[in-house]
């Protein structure tokens, strides 16, 4: 197995970001005659970023090794990208250069794993490298029924997302929610280029779901910070729950997931019913996937 992801992720991502855009929409005037490219061309991109095309071309190509912070900015704003594609812009135009190291195993510290079992009102868990499930709570574990009996290899929220038929009937908005999944992988890929674990991920997925390789292939990236979902529990039916996305400090490969309800909302309602039901259920021991490897 590869040990890096492709280096064609630079190119297809600047494409595809130019692919979205009309000249209309980046301020261009109108071009006279049928265009060839459903969005921008290279020549207009490096128009916008102001720099040459020449320039422009060799970056896309991969070849901007020694690429400024400015021009990456400049194109980053002629694309109108938000800041999380921004971000995953640097981090494929400037990998780093360093030896890839043999990383630790991925530990959740105990104070997080014990301040998540006293939250016993709404759902919370810790998802660390390639979202792989680290640690979860009591209600977390039953809102996800089935989850902890995986073994701890295969405790992974893609992997759940899409190859556990189970998910699609969870996520109301399953497609939604499937498209943010590949969203976050692939924001993790241009920051953890040499991980072939995520490799090994992202091939399996592909080989076993249509619907991931063709949004693999958009090269959306997503960030998740807050919202809320809706899900069908096969025990206590419609849930609607908000969400925050938190990053523990000292370990920013890691977002610690907890879940709001609306007070006195059928909701909550539905989670104490949840609690209740499933309070002799066994737990996802912290320490198994804990000891993932990087």
């Amino acid at each position: 197995m590869n040990e890096r992801m492709p280096d064609t992720d630079l190119r297809e991502f600047l494409r595809t970001r130019r692919a979205r855009i009309t000249p209309e929409q980046a301020g261009l005037p109108p071009h006279p005659g049928v265009r060839r490219v459903p969005g921008l061309r290279r020549e207009e991109v490096a128009q916008l970023a102001g720099v040459s095309v020449d320039y422009y071309i060799r970056l896309e190509r991969g070849r901007g090794a020694s690429v400024s912070v400015s021009v990456l900015e400049a194109v980053a704003r002629a694309l109108q990208l938000s800041d999380t594609e921004r971000d995953h812009l640097f981090a494929l135009a400037k990998p780093t250069r360093r030896r890839p190291r043999v990383a630790a195993a991925q530990h959740v510290r105990p104070g997080l794993v014990q301040a998540m079992e006293n939250i016993t009102d709404v759902p919370a868990l810790v998802l660390g490298h390639r979202l792989d499930v680290l640690a979860t709570n009591h209600l977390a574990r039953a809102l996800f029924h089935g989850f902890e009996d995986l073994p701890a290899g295969e405790r992974n929220l893609a992997r759940f997302v899409f190859l556990n038929d189970a998910a699609r009937d969870l996520y109301v908005d399953w497609p939604d929610n499937a498209r943010n999944t590949v969203g976050m992988l692939r924001l993790y890929a241009s920051h953890h280029p040499h991980d072939p674990r995520l490799a090994q991920l992202v091939g399996e997925l592909s080989v076993s779901d249509t619907d991931f390789r063709r949004w693999w292939a958009d090269h959306d990236v997503y960030l998740p910070r807050y919202g809320s979902k809706r899900y069908h529990h096969p025990l206590v039916g419609e849930l609607t729950l908000g969400f925050e996305a938190l990053t523990p400090t000292g370990d920013t490969d890691q977002t610690f997931g907890l879940y709001t309800v609306e007070p006195g909302s059928p909701s909550e309602n539905a989670l104490r019913m949840l609690a209740s039901w499933t309070a002799d259920s066994t737990h996802i021991n912290p320490e198994q996937p804990a000891k993932h490897e990087r």
